[in-house]
């Protein structure tokens, strides 16, 4: 329907249509594209209203019918299920009855083969018999209960005709026979039992006899009568003493009931046969039978009575061994289906089988109706949007042209934009990439500390202006949806200096304080986008120069772990307390209220009763706040601040410039890096931006990470400001030189502090009381005391006059580790700045000689590449080789070898980095074997080796995770960048020495 959809809004006038027809022919690319294949197909099949309605009407009749018999289908279905389920309901219901009927008929019959037995046990082993008619009835009738499904039993003795007289004469009585002359039967006695009504006769001369001399008292009538003397009584009894178990008889109407009934006959034995016998030999050994009568019909229905629902269906049982016959149920065979269910009465020779059917008719299959009905009304409904949309499409028919005319328009303008874009770009770009290299061949030369500042400061803004073009193009990127991150290694501390960096003269200009502090629980090396990052924050901060005249802009790093701490600082009620614990004594916007309505957080009173967890272990979330106190935004401006072009106000512009893009960018970024950002402001008291991050954690300490002078090792400073964040800032930026530190507010603790090293006085908490600081300054004139450093801003410098009066050691704010390490070294250890500030790299004095003498191959196909690293290096005193392959590096790196490091590219031909690395730690392993079993000297070029292991570090342009991944597998130490500086080859390389350590 979409296909059709799209296809109608193309059509054109027949005259548009042979235009893209001839335009489609002569352009090979478009043919190409979905849209031109899609354009054909409309211009091919539905060029005119005509035949583009004579399509529909056919499509929406198949549709109709296509439905119509699928919810036919549907309900035959689903009906059919019903229906199976209904006949395996029923199947359960009548296997469940004839197990139940089995079950109680064996019940039954146990009770009369032990009733069998007791005869044989106490009439025929024992002489005189145990046992009489009286005591058998009484007995029959007292254990009735256990066999609750006979009305009667009687017991039958074997009689020979030699043994007839004589039995008679003992019995009292004479042998009668089954049937008399009238057809008539004991079973045919009146409702009392008596044999009264039709006496029998006496039983004829026969071979053997078996008449009933026990029974129970409401069969006591048979007694005398000889059971072989009926047709079915004998075959019964003779079939029973030929194979030992119990026989069946066919049904037969049972006496006072007019209910069929069977009998059930055990063979007695005059002593115990063994399993296999002959049945000639179970004939021989006979010498009774016991008969058991079964109601069937009160059998069953005491059966159905125990059950539930027995009314829900009716159940017939059948004797089928010659025919069926009806044993229990009515004649009605019911409605619907039936199931049948064999039963097994314990007699092999006979059948029986038990029929079920359900009472009632099966009701309707309603869910099946109502299933297809409902799916046929939804196809319907389908049908008539189908049909609406066609419809609409027809009436936007005569609008097309004016729409393409529009849109090609619009093209042309994106077009005339991305090429202007494009153009303006390319031609700052290249006078700023030669301002860039002749600042960084600058920085090369011989300069003191503050020209060191202003060039770093220079290269800084000339890399702010590029990311301003970055910016205006990352915009294009962003609506087109073609804005990616990288994923590399980087150090954030250092990145945030370099930031502060470039706003640090403006904030001079102004007065303001200004700061960066990063938590100790943040790792000191991420992956992540540093560039992106870095741009995030320039666009906060220079809004935050922008409108700010007084205060401070304060930068803080957190993880979101931490927010449930910050959270209750902020929440102090004093509002004096609030107001001392900002950076510069003014008030500020709470920063919890730019990230409190943050989904990672619950929502509450206190929403970090749960603190925010990753959901994986290398990943962290970063929150980053930008703190200032300048005039604020309106209220009725913050809705709109994250518009692209938007600005506060019209005299926004006028004033203070800019493009109104940079938090618009800044917010598609965040959302890039799985973050949110939001914020909280308030006229003329200030602003408080904060976005969250995720990044990864760096799985080795071979990424880049922030060198710390060693030595400053084991230091101790005494930090005084009476203002606790900003002598927390200081406290930060010493414990990343390696120097411990301990704030407090009064000078007057210096006594009873451990021995210091230094002690840094805040201008602002010095100012407080001149006089007393004057005075106490004079005893640091000793050497053996602590050094005193003043912390001041560079406009309090040059406006103060103690400072001229007072000769004191300053370090300048904004506070930055390059610079702080300068000042230090410069008062604690003397010298220069010089030495201190070549190769771009600020107070690496004591560091350069690390690499001093070191041997070091780089191992790049590119010749310039070469040329770069091998300068870079040899600026630090390191001895350089060069290889242009992996087979030569292989060669260089055999040990034993004279080489302290190596740099080595991943991608060259014939060998790439990956597999060169692999062979050099697999022939280190085997000599590391050797060394190990004394194969070899342990010591080589003077030195004693205890493992050869050289440090390899990675040189790509391929920064994603993978590839740095891949390079700690292939058994390299670390990973550099391309296009690396100096700076960086130095910091990863010098990682694998330290001062005055012999490598083994």
């Amino acid at each position: 329907m979409t296909w059709f959809i799209v296809a109608g809004i193309m059509e054109q006038k027949p005259r548009i249509v042979n235009q893209i027809k001839l335009n489609f022919s002569l352009v090979w690319p478009e043919k190409l594209s979905l849209k031109s294949w899609r354009t054909h197909l409309y211009n091919q099949y539905f060029v005119t209203r005509k035949v583009r309605e004579t399509w529909w009407r056919k499509l929406l009749l198949l549709w109709i019918v296509g439905w119509v018999v699928f919810s036919l289908s549907l309900l035959w279905y689903m009906n059919s299920t019903q229906v199976e389920k209904r006949k395996e309901t029923l199947g359960n219901m009548c296997d469940e009855r004839a197990r139940m009927l089995q079950d109680q008929f064996n019940v039954s019959m146990n009770h009369l083969q032990a009733l069998a037995i007791l005869v044989s046990t106490f009439h025929h082993s024992k002489n005189p018999s145990a046992i009489d008619q009286a005591t058998f009835a009484r007995y029959a009738e007292r254990t009735a209960f256990e066999r609750p499904l006979t009305s009667g039993v009687a017991y039958a003795v074997k009689v020979l005709h030699s043994e007839r007289e004589q039995f008679e004469r003992m019995q009292g009585w004479t042998i009668k026979k089954m049937y008399s002359s009238k057809k008539s039967t004991a079973r045919d006695q009146g409702d009392d039992g008596s044999t009264e009504v039709t006496p029998q006769e006496i039983s004829p001369v026969a071979d053997e006899y078996a008449p009933v001399i026990f029974a129970q008292d409401a069969y006591k009538h048979v007694v005398s009568l000889d059971m072989l003397s009926g047709h079915e009584d004998r075959e019964n009894i003779l079939r029973a003493r030929a194979v030992g178990k119990g026989v069946l008889t066919a049904p037969f109407p049972l006496v006072k009931s007019n209910r069929l009934g069977v009998i059930l006959t055990y063979a007695v034995y005059k002593s115990e046969l063994p399993s296999n016998a002959t049945p000639d030999e179970r004939i021989e050994a006979a010498i009774g039978y016991l008969g058991g009568i079964f109601d069937i019909e009160a059998l069953v229905d005491k059966l159905l009575h125990q059950l539930a629902c027995k009314q829900s269906i009716s159940v017939n049982v059948y004797d089928t061994t010659n025919g069926q016959i009806r044993m229990y149920g009515s004649n009605q065979t019911g409605t619907g289906m039936s199931h049948i269910s064999a039963l097994n009465f314990g007699d092999p020779s006979r059948k029986h089988e038990m029929q079920c059917r359900f009472t009632q008719k099966p009701p309707w299959p309603w869910l099946a109706i109502t299933t297809s009905f409902g799916t046929l009304v939804i196809a319907f409904l389908i049908g008539y949007i189908f049909s609406a949309t066609v419809t609409r499409i027809a009436k936007v028919e005569d609008d097309y042209h004016q729409m393409m005319e529009l849109k090609k328009r619009a093209e042309a303008a994106d077009v005339a934009k991305s090429q202007f874009l494009a153009t303006v770009s390319h031609e700052i770009r290249t006078p700023m990439n030669g301002v860039l290299g002749m600042l960084q061949m600058l920085m090369d030369t011989e300069l003191d500390v503050t020209q060191q500042d202003y060039v770093r400061t220079a290269q800084a803004s000339g890399k702010a202006l590029v990311s301003l073009i970055n910016t205006v193009l990352d915009q294009a990127k962003i609506e087109s949806g073609k804005l990616e991150l990288e994923a590399v290694p980087f150090n954030l501390r250092s990145l945030l200096d370099d930031t502060l960096s470039l706003f640090s003269g403006k904030a001079q200009e102004k007065g303001l304080e200004l700061a960066v502090y990063v938590s100790d629980q943040v790792p000191e090396t991420l992956v992540g986008d540093p560039g992106r990052i870095r741009q995030i924050i320039t666009n906060f901060m220079g809004n935050s120069i922008k409108f700010t005249e007084r205060g401070h802009i304060y930068l803080t790093v957190h993880l979101v772990d931490e927010a449930a701490s910050l959270w209750d600082v902020e929440t102090e009620t004093d509002p004096q307390s609030r107001t001392n614990n900002t950076l510069s004594g003014y008030a500020v916007a709470a920063r919890k209220r730019s990230w409190e309505n943050f989904s990672i957080f619950q929502h509450g009173s206190n929403p970090f009763d749960r603190p925010y967890v990753s959901s994986s272990s290398d990943q962290i979330t970063l929150i980053i706040s930008v703190e200032d106190t300048g005039v604020g935004i309106p209220y009725e401006a913050q809705s709109r601040i994250f518009t692209p072009f938007m600005q506060v106000g019209p005299s926004i512009a006028r004033i203070h410039g800019g493009t109104g893009i940079g938090l618009s960018i800044s917010k598609c970024l965040v959302g890039l890096m799985k973050g949110e950002i939001g914020f909280a402001s308030r006229p003329q008291i200030g602003s408080t931006f904060t976005f969250t991050a995720v990044l990864t954690r760096t799985r080795s300490n071979s990424t880049p990470s922030e060198y710390k002078p060693s030595e400053f090792y084991g230091m101790n400073a005494l930090i005084v400001d009476h203002r606790p964040v900003r002598a927390q800032v200081t406290a930060y930026h010493l414990h990343r030189l390696g120097i411990k530190s301990e704030p407090t507010k009064n000078l007057s603790q210096f006594f009873s502090k451990p021995p210091l090293n230094m002690v840094l006085i805040d201008k602002e908490t010095w100012s407080l009381e001149a006089i007393t600081w004057s005075n106490f300054a004079s005893m640091f004139t000793n050497s053996k005391i602590p050094k005193l450093f003043i912390l001041a801003n560079p406009a309090l410098k040059n406006n103060s006059p103690f400072f001229q009066d007072v000769n004191l050691n300053i370090i300048l704010k904004p506070l930055r580790a390059s610079m702080l390490q300068v000042s230090l070294q410069r008062a604690l250890f003397g010298g220069g700045d010089k030495g201190n500030c070549r190769n771009g790299v600020v107070g690496n004095l004591s560091l350069g000689s690390l690499l001093q003498g070191k041997r070091i191959l780089v191992v790049d196909d590119n010749s310039v590449n070469l040329r770069v690293a091998a300068g870079a290096l040899k600026k630090y005193g390191a001895e350089v080789t060069c290889a242009d392959s992996g087979k030569r590096a292989i060669e260089f790196l055999k040990p034993p070898h004279s080489f302290d490091a190596c740099f080595m590219d991943i991608q060259m031909p014939e060998m790439d980095g990956f597999e060169a690395t692999r062979r050099i730690r697999g022939m280190e392993a085997a000599l590391n074997d050797r060394i190990k079993r004394d194969e070899v000297c342990r010591e080589i070029n003077g030195k004693v080796i205890q493992s050869w292991h050289i440090p390899i570090l990675a040189m790509t342009a391929d920064v994603i995770q993978a590839t740095y991944e891949e390079c700690l597998k292939s058994g390299m130490d670390g990973y550099v960048s391309k296009p690396f500086e100096g700076e960086q080859l130095y910091r990863e390389v010098a990682r694998f020495f330290k001062p005055n350590t012999k490598l083994s």
